[in-house]
């Protein structure tokens, strides 16, 4: 089978069978055509089932050694990941004998500590009165913020929330998440509060449900009506974040990481978190299981006969 019409058929199954996420896909698809093109360089026209043991290795060490600034080894560790997961399925589907990655030991990504927000940091975000805009970006702004780090939910999640994904009787929200899994997230008073202020000014009904139109209510919009993308909520967190004078540099994922490291710090479990978060797999989660000052000091207190 040619080369690039397997890696057409892979991302193909990614999106019909795995329902990947459009950014999984781009990542799939730029990490093949990378390994397509090294190959062609070397073994023109070669066919899948021809890509042997000694091809991917002298493809790690190409992607180790090219370049005059070299790879992230988080990048290193990704593009490993999707040509292993591009071979399996070739395997499964029988069409390759033998998987040329089986036994290889590819390049590991670096443990780094996830950036997030102290509680002071977040208290000096919300003290904030946000950026000079007409009143209802700032309600809006504000509820944004409120939701990303009362939830944890990505940023994907908030912008494809809609009005009645709120349940706000028992303060909770419902996600659809990666691989278009649904799940309920705990939500707290603040947060609701913000949504409340700012449908009020946008003269939304949050219980009305959507009689007006057979089209759900996105709860995030524009000043013209139209859903807020991911980008645009990156602009609005940066802004805001900005205007607070905290340092370094703060995306929509670091209130994510926060609401972790804070829950873990006061006492919540581990698996609570995982099931909030919408981590398929626990070891996932754990990188949220570093320790902070606060954690350390707190286990002292309890655990040393002296404290």
């Amino acid at each position: 089978m040619d080369l690039s019409h397997a890696c057409q058929r892979f991302l193909i199954y990614l999106r019909a069978e795995k329902n990947a996420s459009a950014h999984t896909l781009r990542a799939y698809e730029g990490d093949l055509k990378r390994f397509q093109a090294f190959v062609k360089t070397r073994h023109e026209n070669l066919p899948l089932e021809a890509c042997t043991r000694l091809i991917v290795r002298s493809y790690l060490a190409w992607l180790h050694d090219s370049g005059r600034q070299p790879y992230q080894s988080s990048t290193l560790a990704r593009r490993w990941a999707s040509l292993r997961s591009f071979f399996r399925y070739w395997v499964r589907e029988s069409v390759v004998a033998i998987d040329p990655c089986r036994d290889l030991v590819g390049p590991k990504k670096n443990k780094k500590l996830p950036r997030f927000l102290t509680e002071p940091e977040v208290t000096r975000i919300f003290s904030n009165s946000g950026a000079a805009k007409v009143p209802l970006a700032i309600l809006r702004d504000r509820a944004i913020l409120e939701i990303l780090y009362s939830s944890g939910i990505r940023v994907q999640e908030l912008s494809a929330l809609n009005i009645e994904d709120i349940d706000f009787w028992n303060g909770m929200i419902q996600v659809l998440g990666k691989g278009d899994k649904q799940r309920w997230v705990p939500i707290g008073e603040a947060a609701l509060k913000s949504v409340r202020t700012y449908l009020g000014k946008k003269g939304e009904d949050p219980l009305a449900g959507s009689e007006r139109s057979l089209r759900a209510r996105p709860l995030f919009t524009n000043l013209r009506g139209i859903r807020l993308s991911t980008r645009w909520i990156h602009r609005i967190v940066i802004e805001w974040v900005g205007t607070s004078r905290i340092a370094g540099s703060i995306s929509p994922h670091t209130f994510r990481h926060t609401f972790a490291t804070h829950l873990l710090d006061r006492g919540c479990d581990l698996r609570t978190v995982q099931e909030m978060l919408g981590h398929a797999s626990l070891s996932t989660t754990q990188i949220y299981t570093h320790v902070t000052p606060e954690r350390l000091k707190k286990v002292y207190e309890k655990a040393h006969p002296r404290a």
